[in-house]
């Protein structure tokens, strides 16, 4: 069995394990290599699968004891039932899937909460290289160049809490990092602008009833 190198471990795997319970079952979507999973399996006890398209990444899975399903996010979460997962998680690929409003509607159907991370377009670097360069920018989190690039849904801090609002989406926890996976003052007084990564837990709000209890 291979071992993923603790070192390697990048932070925001480390806050991901700290949002999610001992003993939960997991459903990670786009999981790479699956070392994710793999530190959860460490940290957490978990049990879950991983979803993954790119056959070479299945391969690496498979070498990290990694139970992974060939599937393509883009056609949604059909072959699960509801809430059959404590968490689902989409760590920095929503920027590349094409009906991100299904996905995480998905996403909250199938688990009981989602955690989901993306780069945010928001950071000054990018707003500066666009209103003085004129071009689409590039960074070290969106290193593509518009031509080829494979983000679709680029999306800042204030985009998605919004979109969170609007859905009627409740936001747990949330934490925004610089590109060094850290959290410093600049990131917590100021996340839009100083933030690269941000990361969302997530659940559906509780529906209000409808019924009034009538006093005696």
């Amino acid at each position: 069995m291979n071992q993923i190198s603790h070192q390697a471990i990048r932070p925001d795997f480390k806050i991901i394990s700290d949002w999610v319970s001992t003993n939960a079952q997991v459903l990670d979507l786009g999981c790479a290599d699956g070392s994710l999973m793999r530190h959860l399996q460490e940290t957490k006890n978990v049990y879950g699968y991983g979803l993954e398209r790119e056959a070479k990444n299945i391969a690496k899975c498979i070498d990290n004891n990694i139970n992974v399903i060939q599937m393509n996010l883009n056609d949604g979460l059909p072959s699960f039932e509801d809430k059959s997962f404590n968490y689902v998680v989409l760590s920095l690929t929503l920027q590349s899937i094409k009906h991100a409003t299904v996905l995480i509607d998905e996403m909250l159907r199938v688990g009981e909460e989602a955690i989901v991370s993306f780069p945010n377009f928001g950071h000054w670097s990018i707003r500066l290289q666009l209103a003085l360069g004129g071009k689409m920018p590039v960074s070290k989190r969106l290193p593509y160049k518009w031509h080829d690039t494979p983000n679709i849904r680029l999306c800042t801090v204030q985009d998605f809490e919004a979109f969170c609002n609007n859905r009627g989406i409740r936001i747990l926890e949330s934490r925004v990092l610089n590109n060094n996976f850290e959290t410093t003052l600049t990131q917590k007084y100021f996340p839009n602008l100083f933030g690269s990564i941000a990361m969302f837990r997530l659940s559906k709000k509780r529906k209000i009833s409808q019924h009034t209890t009538q006093e005696p």
